[in-house]
């Protein structure tokens, strides 16, 4: 053996290694992360009445559209009387049976189609129906509000922060997603706005952040559909306003992009900040989502400048985020085809057809009126 081998040996077992981790096989995820490709995510809420019927159909459809995550926008089940799909199951329950299971087949029933998709919960005011409790919410949820992604930007943020709340972030790919608890009137409470403003702080100084897209149950005041949303409380209104003034702030200072989603309304209706409370530099892109099973309110008469304006229809949107941050919405209905047979199997097709064509209101969502105090920047 010639005398130089032993020294080239460090450097033929690196080639070696080289080689091997070249050819090790890279997942899709993990390609699309590395690259600046564009990617999804999926939004909607208020899956109670027949969210049993319709969430699975949605967790399918999420599924096939390669979203990275599903975030639902509160209101997982009536509460204040039995929601239609559970009663088709369970004809005898007392409502004592029912505030007891109604929470586990919302776990069973809605999230499970989502399989290992991660889903991420904001609470809405349904959960907070008495006799549930917001400890209640936590207690049972827990896997959600303090997943393993959740639990490490908090502590992240404040090392000695080991209180779990309903209000928390994530940042992903650029993306600081931000969501708020209005699930009560007395929100946003000041512990709520001090974090809200603290993260929004950080993220207009994180070089790595591009965008913040913010989600909540109820819409934030002065929209097009105001007459159910934080307008609905005095300090629900103040802080509400507060929160808009603070996004709007951002984006002109940070020159970041905003976003902000709620539901709580049933129906699908996008570009609902733009109304005559507002310059149009003061308008955000937001949209109501409230369309995952949800008996469907009538319109606002005034639809503002929304293109999307729709009722009598289920789904979610999917979003797609550019490279540059930017992110589109995009309506995706399902319909009665579209529930996964076992499903149909399970609660009857009567029961499913009902759903699709019966979970109607009478109720009339009225728009912003436009007081001078609301007028922004």
């Amino acid at each position: 053996m010639l005398p130089f081998m032993p020294a080239c040996r460090p450097f033929l077992l690196f080639v070696i290694i080289l080689r091997l981790v070249l050819a090790w096989p890279v997942t899709a995820q993990e390609r699309a992360t590395a690259s600046n490709s564009s990617w999804k995510f999926a939004v909607s809420g208020d899956s109670r009445n027949c969210g049993d019927v319709v969430m699975p159909a949605i967790a399918d459809s999420v599924l096939k559209g390669d979203a990275q995550f599903y975030w639902h926008l509160g209101d997982y089940r009536a509460i204040y009387t039995f929601d239609e799909d559970y009663r088709r199951l369970n004809p005898q329950a007392t409502i004592t049976d029912y505030h007891n299971a109604a929470w586990p087949d919302f776990i069973n029933h809605q999230l499970k189609p989502f399989g290992t998709l991660p889903v991420f919960l904001v609470a809405g005011n349904h959960e907070l129906i008495p006799p549930k409790t917001h400890y209640q919410l936590i207690a049972q949820f827990a896997d959600w509000y303090d997943s393993p992604v959740i639990q490490q930007q908090r502590l992240a943020d404040n090392p000695d922060d080991h209180l779990v709340k309903t209000y928390y972030h994530w940042i992903h790919r650029g993306i600081d997603f931000i969501t708020l608890d209005n699930s009560d009137a007395d929100e946003f409470d000041p512990d709520q706005m001090a974090w809200f403003t603290a993260v929004l702080n950080r993220a207009a100084t994180n070089t790595a952040i591009r965008t913040v897209v913010v989600g909540m149950h109820a819409a934030l005041p002065d929209s097009t559909s105001a007459g159910h949303s934080m307008n609905d409380s005095q300090q629900e209104q103040f802080s509400g306003r507060q929160v808009y003034n603070l996004l709007v702030d951002f984006r002109r200072n940070a020159h970041k992009n905003v976003y902000v989603m709620a539901s709580h309304s049933h129906y699908v209706m996008d570009n609902i900040y733009a109304t005559a409370c507002r310059k149009s530099d003061a308008v955000l892109p937001g949209w109501i989502v409230g369309t995952a099973g949800a008996v469907r309110y009538r319109l606002p008469d005034d639809l503002g400048q929304s293109t999307i304006a729709r009722t009598d229809v289920y789904g979610y949107t999917l979003a797609t985020v550019a490279a540059d941050g930017t992110v589109s919405f995009q309506f995706k209905p399902v319909d009665e085809s579209q529930v996964p047979g076992p499903v149909v199997d399970l609660f009857g097709s009567e029961q499913v057809h009902w759903c699709f064509a019966q979970n109607k209101s009478t109720y009339q969502v009225s728009g912003a009126t436009c007081p001078v105090t609301c007028c922004l920047h």
